[in-house]
């Protein structure tokens, strides 16, 4: 059989290109997406400044809801402690370190801060935590007093510090004092930072034992050094200490998790990000490849037929069919694959410019995304050609010779009906934005398009028998004949047309449905932040890792400021049940004081934001809905750092998708952040220039602090990562489908060399035929561009009615003009090289060969 196989192939290289190029690049799509998502669930960073410890003890970073993955929790949790003591005492323990981060910034002789880590808000450390250092270089003495600090040797000559120079310093908040350089620090790998004594540290971080914060008496890891080869006893013997007490205990490539908490946010990005392009790619890959096979197989009808007419059982027929089509998919699946490793490196770099995942953050390679790529495509290849085949190899053999020069009279009803189903399903789909003005929502947009699109190619052979047949019967008698013949072909040839037709649809389908819904989620989120913003400008101090102390009464004091309030963003689980089952879902949470109603409009509809004290929430009108959280109702919520608070809504609003679904007061988060300052303050003057030039004057003033307006960029710079995200995704996808379409006309075309050389035998000029197969090629790209917008026209209204009140979407108007073009170059392009490469074979020899 395979030996058959390789023969009926090797006479079908055109065709089978098709389905090798379909492959390929599903192969590579798949590959990549299975990279991302397995570099979600286990990729690590380098431990960095803790390389030098042995064992980490630090709180849970991630929340773990029921028959879930686990969610990150970006938010700093601390560690009682007491417990460096007790874990001192332990055989084997030559060191125990408690290490606390907090914001810290050198600033210049003119005032500049001097950039010391990467995350200022992490970068002032107690002296003991150059011990958790690996092969740390000391060049001076360690900080031994309320005024000396020791330093990165990078940043140290980006400031032109030495041992003994004089450094102003700005430490959690505080206003820069001056310090003396005690010693400068060199630790490859590690991030950098400022050194101050312990007990100074511990001070002004907020963390002594005799402190009032709330974060007083802990510290955010233990770093533990072991005995030469009593590492994983030490281990053993800390997770029994800390048993029962929520805490994780890491040693070797999982000390990088302690690092930074944001670390797990990026890697569930990763898995996110896997997940919501995992369904698109199948469908798109499965799609693709189906179309590629049924062009191929339905050029060997004959062969087959004929196989039938000698013997050969439906069942050798279908397996022969598989044969071939499984030895052309293993030839193009090792590339693939390659490629599909490439494009992820590639992807990762475009999050990591974006800063959607931090630089040091790799990809796990393994090969386990190889043989989940190699399952899929050999169950889709497998799957497609036998159902290519189906109907040749279950005919009589007398009939199916008949039969395999022609097309079966009447389209299959089944397939029809199953089509049309398919697109109303999909209309029914594109209800979801009218009922959920969410990003979930919107994204049901897509994947409705493509469902439409795919229930077209099982209708389509009908759809265009019909539209043939009418437009025949009303053709003029006078009619070119060129044109005469184009029609009939399509009449006639209504499968191999919608062949065709449909993986093109499919790709308007796609650029406009994707497209269209990431700029009009955009357009309405924009919408939602521009209307509730009454603020005119932001001020932050992204140097310095918050906003100093005392800031926001300096601000109030600008003459021309009307209004000012903090404002801060962090991260909830919101806990609730649905349907009678538990759920928990996370989401971006703003941090507001009950005087942020004169820098922000949230749309109110219930409540007031003035209510914002204590343990209270403001809800958006869509979670109020869908959650039960009306005013005054109580919602469960883990903050950022694990810990579960139990709050009353006192506000529900409406602007939910330029606000988030809930806001916390300003006490609630208290306590609960990594740094526990304010990340930047909103401000409302009464709009002259002159009080917004008081405004950068006070900046200018103050080490760190930047004042910019909160008017959005007309140029697209301020758009989330997320969009280009898409973009790019869009892009590779779009260019898999052009790439899988071409070849697929290009097979379609070629194999129509006999049909020509008959054509030309009874007197058909080449220029006639050439006419001929640019009218089809309009037809198609006419075709493909009606139903595309008819697909994509439902779901896009209902989306534009749902998010921006209207029943059109928003985005740029050059897109449907170059989906356009593209479409009609691409129909001509592929039918007319291979049409003019048919006409240079003489007839005769294109029907002994045909």
């Amino acid at each position: 059989m395979l030996h058959l196989a390789l023969r009926m192939a090797a006479h079908r290289i055109t065709a089978l290109l098709a389905v090798a190029c379909a492959v390929l690049g599903g192969a590579a799509l798949i590959t990549t997406t299975g990279v991302l998502a397995e570099s979600g669930l286990r990729s690590q960073l380098p431990p960095g400044r803790l390389a030098g410890a042995d064992v980490v003890v630090a709180a849970e970073q991630e929340f773990h809801p029921s028959g879930d993955l686990p969610i990150a929790l970006p938010e700093r949790a601390t560690v009682p402690a007491r417990l460096v003591d007790r874990l001192a005492d332990l055989p084997g323990v030559t060191a125990a370190v408690g290490d606390i981060g907090f914001p810290a910034a050198l600033l210049d002789g003119r005032g500049r801060p001097v950039p010391v880590a990467q995350d200022p808000a992490t970068a002032g450390h107690g002296w003991s935590s150059t011990r958790l250092l690996a092969g740390a270089r000391v060049e001076g003495r360690a900080p031994s007093g309320a005024k000396t600090v020791a330093v990165d040797a990078a940043a140290a000559d980006a400031a032109g510090l030495a041992v003994g120079d004089r450094v102003r310093v700005v430490a959690n908040g505080r206003p820069a004092a001056a310090y003396r350089v005690s010693a400068l620090v060199d630790a490859p790998g590690a991030d950098g930072g400022v050194w101050f004594a312990d007990g100074t540290a511990a001070a002004l971080a907020g963390r002594g034992a005799g402190g009032e914060g709330p974060r007083a008496g802990t510290v955010d890891l233990v770093g533990l050094r072991a005995a030469d080869g009593a590492g994983e006893r030490v281990a053993d013997a800390v997770r029994a200490q800390v048993a029962g007490t929520g805490l994780r205990v890491t040693t070797g490539a999982d000390r990088g998790e302690a690092v930074a908490p944001g670390v797990g946010s990026a890697r569930s990005l990763l898995i996110l990000l896997a997940g919501s392009l995992g369904g698109i790619v199948l469908l798109i890959t499965g799609f693709v490849v189906a179309g590629a096979l049924g062009v191929t197989i339905a050029g060997q009808r004959r062969d087959l037929a004929l196989m039938r007419a000698v013997g050969a059982t439906p069942r050798q027929i279908r397996r022969l069919a598989a044969a071939q089509s499984t030895v052309v998919a293993a030839l193009a699946l090792v590339p693939g694959v390659a490629v599909g490793y490439l494009l992820a490196g590639r992807f990762r770099e475009l999050l990591a410019d974006r800063d959607v995942l931090p630089s040091e953050l790799p990809l796990t390679v393994s090969p386990l995304p190889v043989l989940a790529t190699l399952l899929l495509v050999a169950a889709a290849v497998q799957l497609s050609a036998r159902c290519a085949a189906w109907r040749t190899s279950r005919m009589p053999a007398t009939e199916a010779v008949a039969e395999s020069r022609s097309e079966p009279h009447t389209p299959s009803r089944a397939r029809t009906t199953a089509g049309l189903l398919l697109i109303l399903g999909a209309c029914a789909l594109s209800v979801v934005p009218l009922l959920s003005r969410t990003v979930l929502g919107a994204s049901v947009t897509s994947v409705a398009g493509i469902v439409a699109a795919i229930g077209l190619a099982m209708s389509g052979p009908a759809l265009v028998r019909s539209a043939g047949e009418a437009v025949v019967r009303r053709l003029r008698p006078g009619v070119a004949a060129p044109t005469w013949l184009a029609l009939s072909n399509v009449r006639a040839y209504a499968l191999r047309l919608s062949g065709v037709v449909s993986p093109l649809a499919m790709g308007v389908v796609f650029v406009l449905t994707y497209t269209l819904t990431q700029t009009t989620v955009l357009a309405a989120t924009s919408d939602d932040t521009r209307a509730g913003t009454l603020a005119q400008y932001e001020l932050t101090a992204p140097a310095l890792g918050g906003l100093p102390d005392g800031t926001l009464s300096a601000v109030r004091d600008v003459p021309g400021v009307r209004a000012a309030a903090p404002a801060g963003t962090t991260t909830v689980v919101w806990e609730y049940d649905e349907l009678g089952e538990p759920a928990a879902e996370s989401a971006s949470a703003m941090i507001l004081a009950p005087d942020a109603r004169g820098v922000v409009d949230l749309g109110v509809t219930d409540g007031g934001l003035d209510r914002l004290t204590g343990a209270t929430v403001a809800v958006s009108a869509e979670a109020a809905r869908t959650r039960d959280a009306g005013l005054g109702k109580r919602v469960r919520l883990v903050l950022g750092d694990g810990a579960r608070v139990d709050a009353r809504v006192v506000a529900v609003y409406d602007r939910g998708l330029g606000f988030g679904p809930v806001v916390l007061s300003r006490e609630l988060a208290a306590g609960h952040t990594t740094t526990g300052l304010d990340q930047r303050a909103l401000v409302r003057t009464d709009g002259t220039r002159e009080a917004g030039r008081a405004l950068a004057a006070l900046a200018a003033d103050r080490p760190g602090l930047a004042v910019a307006s909160t008017a959005p960029d007309a140029t697209g710079a301020d758009a989330p990562p997320e969009v280009w995200v898409n973009l790019a995704v869009v892009v590779v996808l779009l260019g898999y489908l052009l790439l899988s379409i071409a070849n697929k006309l290009v097979a379609a075309t070629a194999q129509r060399r006999a049909e020509i050389a008959a054509l030309r035998l009874v007197g058909t000029t080449p220029r006639q035929v050439r006419a001929m197969m640019r009218r089809e090629a309009a037809v198609i790209a006419a075709a493909a561009l009606v139903s595309g917008l008819l697909l994509s026209a439902v779901p896009l209204a209902l989306l534009g009615q749902g998010f921006l009140g209207h029943p059109w979407p928003a985005g740029p108007s050059w897109l449907l003009p170059a989906v356009a073009a593209t479409v009609a170059l691409t129909s001509y392009l592929t039918i007319e090289l291979p049409t003019r490469h048919a006409l240079r074979t003489p007839p005769a020899d294109a029907l002994r060969t045909g």
